[in-house]
């Protein structure tokens, strides 16, 4: 039998291993983070990030971290200094405590500096990017209107300023307060030692500690005369009246008191007694009560709110001006633009480049459309919302809704780990069609579509191991000899079955000796990283395959806009993202949630005070490539100052904005969330009248969007499209429009609390253009009401011809009626609505998708809707619009691929030949004429006739593909 003393040792034991292996288990596993983490920095090129990172934050770690724990240290040590010495007190359970200080004195003092040192490092740590922002700071060249400092002293040294004399109050409050329980404790601070209140040591310790924190608070008070440039009130963000004329004043006069009141600390230190600077600590709150708090409340309820307009007009132009600057609208143009409604024969012949950058294909509408059509198998998906960008087909420069196929894992019915991190790891191929074309039946006309990938746009390298939907992490690289395992396609080409491939491109970190392994297995958890066989000598681990997380991790500093889209650009499929430089510390800067001006959501809920900011530029334009993962970051706003900031504290890792390929410029654009966020901005200061501001004479609202569930309560989207700016009037002026459409953002305003247009906003958003980023405002005139979006919505459906059209497939109950992107379009000196319809049959039934059967425009009182835009813009303008759409223009040069079958098998448009060209041609002859008969007969409320004329041009496009070969 064992012994009771080896029990109780084996039991003694214990405790101490299993700390002592939780600690070296949260020490590999801290170890393991980091070192991954540089071997992936490493990987991608930026391990000066890591580095930079690194030993910024080890060294304020230390530093902090020091401070705290010599402070900590100092504090105990004078506290205990007589504690041998000390007289014993009446409380037994003082005298218990302080005979146990005694004995383990060392130990006492070494275990809170170095606990309270630990905890100061590591919050130390989170001004990483603060202090590298203060260190490399760069100045703006703009002065505050105030006390005329450069804008770079309140973004980069006042928020380090408030962040050390935080830290340096922390430290003598919290010294405070052992001084006085030690001292307490120890028996030597007693209210039976009055009047001195203690021994002499503790007396001026006390004293000290006191007068230092009471000096850190007049730092910080007096730092707070500059934080009224960043302060919000119910009137404005930034200084007003009362902050600049009350406000300033009792900071600073706060701060005198406080450093008066330590300087009385300092001298009794040697004195007996605290009457006097218990007394001035008194008088101090008293005074901060009266002058911080009391003053202005009377400035503000007796001299400014009876004359609030006049008193805070300097303070509300500093407002604007700074809002302006800040979010980059100041050099915004206000055109004004008398509508007309009327709609005549050739009305549109101006805008005949206009009218075929209309698009129809609502990239939101068509994703379960791009799902059934090019899924190809039930593990690939696309982006919950489709992204439009431009291509030259046939030597003009086209609108396009594109969407990458990529590997959806929740697709799979097996998700074992093989599967989900060896087999399944990548998509295949973009799917791209015409924005402004569908095919007979109403279905996208696809320019690149299926597996492998066939039409006009297609990529050398067709696969996409880096996207939006790769959550998770893959393993790559077979051993030599070893047969592929990742699956590639489900079969196409010569070749039958389905088709594997093993990953050769340069992404993804090697994994494959036993050290790496541990650590990558410990990173993710994942015991299989050391048992699989499948993780060799040449394996590859890829992980943070999302394009935005590699963005934000390889440039911390940067804001990611929240929609990214894959272009093809050299022939590789490139990930385009824009990013942001912020701040929310622009002085006298309107502040606004990017996430919430980002969102369609009218009503904002769950945002955080953190992700309000004042100042935004676009200053990079980032590529992430789908196969390899490689970032590249470019400087687009190069002026800006924190790109420069951030540029010197990263040196390298900016490409400048010359290197930019003229191919990668011709798919960058405007950034969404930017352009929202100004869109919000420019609701209201638009007017830079001060005295229009206060009263929001001439607000503006951002409508909601009609053609949704109203209880959904989203607001109208921008929409990116090709438009021609219009003739229109500037102060009085007459100034023309442009000879030519761009690529632009649009969105549109209506007055606040009303549902007419008030005004039309563009921004161009075609990079290469030398134009890109000119905001232009189309303001309704105020003599007569335009209709807005919504109006427009309600009446097109009040329409007796759209009624007429929609009842038979309202009525049958089998298939539903799905209204697209509402488009406002400036033409024929009016406002011109598109809107496409879509119908889809019952959702009950398995396959079903969206596809565009009607189109409907509304110009002044006028409707038309037919199964093309031309037909129904002929409608409206008396038979003859006067421009044509291009709906049905001639074959690209690389045929177009139609739909892929559920099978997989890849079809193609077949091609016209010489031998059979004029059957085609009196077929499509005889179709258009069909086509115009039912337009006609549709016009007139005759379904009967409509339902034939259809029929007849739907047998006559039937012949014409016949002699084509199809």
């Amino acid at each position: 039998m064992s012994s009771p003393s080896l029990g109780r040792t084996r039991r003694g034991a214990l405790i101490p291993t299993i700390v002592t292996v939780i600690v070296l288990g949260y020490l590999f596993s801290t170890f393991a983070q980091i070192w991954t983490d540089k071997l992936w920095f490493g990987q991608l090129g930026y391990g000066t990030v890591f580095s930079t990172q690194l030993w910024t934050s080890v060294g304020l770690f230390f530093g902090f971290g020091i401070v705290m724990g010599v402070a900590v240290a100092a504090t105990l040590v004078a506290s205990t200094r007589e504690i041998r010495g000390a007289s014993r007190t009446s409380s037994a359970l003082l005298n218990r405590y302080r005979d146990l200080l005694g004995r383990r004195l060392k130990l006492a003092i070494a275990i809170p500096a170095v606990f309270f040192g630990i905890m100061a490092g590591v919050t130390g740590t989170s001004a990483r990017s603060v202090f590298l922002a203060y260190a490399y700071r760069t100045a703006f060249g703009v002065q505050d209107p105030r006390f005329g400092l450069d804008i770079s002293f309140f973004v980069f040294e006042y928020p380090w300023y408030r962040y050390l004399d935080s830290f340096v109050l922390g430290v003598m409050l919290l010294c405070l307060a052992i001084a006085v329980v030690v001292n307490f404790a120890l028996g030597v601070l007693s209210s039976e030692n009055r009047p001195q209140l203690g021994s002499r040591r503790a007396h001026a310790q006390i004293s000290v500690l006191a007068g230092l924190a009471l000096l850190a608070y007049a730092v910080n008070a007096f730092l707070d005369r500059y934080g009224e440039e960043l302060q919000s009130s119910t009137l404005l963000d930034g200084l007003t009246y009362t902050g600049d004329k009350a406000q300033i004043t009792a900071h600073t006069v706060v701060a005198v008191i406080a450093a008066l009141t330590a300087v009385m600390f300092f001298v009794y230190a040697r004195r007996p007694g605290w009457r006097i600077p218990v007394t001035s600590s008194i008088l101090m709150v008293v005074s901060s009560l009266i002058v911080g708090v009391a003053y202005p409340s009377v400035v503000q309820s007796f001299s400014v709110k009876p004359d609030e307009p006049d008193k805070e007009r300097p303070y509300i132009q500093n407002h604007i001006t700074a809002t302006r600057q800040a979010f980059g609208v100041a050099d915004t143009q206000i055109y004004d633009y008398a509508a007309t409604t009327s709609a005549d024969a050739g009305q549109l012949s101006a805008d005949a480049a206009t009218l075929p950058g209309i698009r129809l294909i609502d990239p939101s509408m068509v994703r379960d459309t791009y799902e059934q059509l090019q899924q190809v198998r039930g593990y690939y998906s696309f982006a919950p919302v489709l992204d439009v960008d431009r291509y030259k087909i046939n030597g003009t420069m086209t609108d396009v809704v594109i969407a990458a196929r990529e590997m959806d894992q929740n697709g799979l019915q097996n998700k074992q780990w093989n599967n989900l991190h060896t087999v399944y790891t990548h998509g295949y191929g973009l799917v791209a069609a015409y924005g402004n074309r569908r095919q007979t039946g109403g279905e996208p006309q696809w320019l690149a579509a299926d597996i492998p990938t066939v039409g006009v746009l297609t990529a050398d390298q067709p696969r996409i191991y880096y996207g939006e939907l790769a959550k998770d992490y893959v393993v790559v690289g077979r051993a030599a000899g070893q047969s592929a395992i990742e699956f590639d396609t489900p079969g196409g080409g010569d070749a039958t079955g389905e088709q594997f491939k093993t990953y050769d491109g340069a992404g993804g970190v090697g994994i494959g000796n036993a050290f790496t392994k541990a650590l990558y297995a410990t990173r993710f958890a994942d015991v299989n990283l050391l048992l699989s066989d499948r993780v060799n000598s040449d394996s590859k681990i890829l992980y943070d395959r999302t394009p935005t997380q590699r963005v934000q991790q390889v440039a911390p500093w940067l804001t990611v806009d929240s929609d990214i889209y894959p272009a093809i650009v050299n022939g590789r499929i490139q990930w385009i993202v824009d990013a942001y430089t912020t701040s929310d510390n622009y002085p006298n800067s309107h502040k606004l949630s990017l996430t919430g001006a980002a969102s369609n959501q009218m009503v904002q809920t769950g945002l955080s005070a953190n992700d309000e900011i004042n100042y935004v530029r676009n200053s990079v334009k980032a590529t992430v490539d789908a196969y390899d993962g490689t970032v590249t970051l470019y400087a687009w706003d190069e002026t800006d100052p924190l790109l420069k900031t951030w540029m010197k504290v990263y040196p390298g890792t900016v490409q400048p904005k010359s290197a930019i390929s003229p191919e990668l410029l011709s798919h960058l654009r405007y950034p969404t969330d930017l352009y929202r966020a100004q869109r919000e901005v420019l609701a209201r200061y638009h007017m830079t009248n001060p005295d229009q501001w206060y009263s929001t004479s001439d607000m503006w609202a951002i409508p909601s969007d009609p053609t949704v569930d109203q209880s959904a309560n989203l607001r109208e989207p921008t929409y990116y499209m090709s438009v021609r700016w219009p003739t229109a009037s500037q102060n009085g002026t007459k100034v023309p429009g442009e000879t030519s459409p761009q690529f632009s953002q649009t969105t549109v305003y209506s007055p606040n609390n009303r549902q007419n247009l008030a005004a039309y906003m563009t921004v161009v958003a075609d990079a290469a253009s030398k134009d890109y980023g000119k905001i232009r405002v189309l303001r309704m005139s105020d003599t007569q009401q335009v209709e807005g979006a919504g109006q427009a919505h309600n009446n097109i459906l009040r329409d007796e011809k759209v009624a007429s059209a929609l009842r038979p497939y309202l009525n049958q109950g089998s298939a539903k009626a799905l209204y697209g992107n509402l488009l406002t379009v400036p033409v024929g000196g009016g406002i011109l609505f598109v809107e496409p319809i879509y119908t889809q049959r019952n959702e009950a039934q398995s396959g079903a998708f969206p596809v565009l059967t009607f189109v409907v425009v509304r110009f002044g009182d006028h409707v038309g809707i037919a199964d093309t835009l031309q037909a129904a813009l002929d409608q409206v303008f008396s038979g003859d619009a006067g421009a044509t759409t291009n709906e049905n223009a001639p074959p690209t040069t690389t045929t177009p691929p139609t739909a892929t079958p559920s099978t997989g098998t890849p079809t193609t448009t077949p091609t016209t030949t010489t031998t059979n060209q004029q059957e085609v041609k009196a077929a499509l002859t005889e179709a258009q004429q069909a086509f115009t008969d039912a337009d006609k007969a549709l016009a007139a409320g005759d379904l009967a006739g409509y339902q034939k004329a259809h029929e007849t041009a739907q047998a006559a496009v039937a012949r014409a593909l016949k002699a084509m070969g199809g």
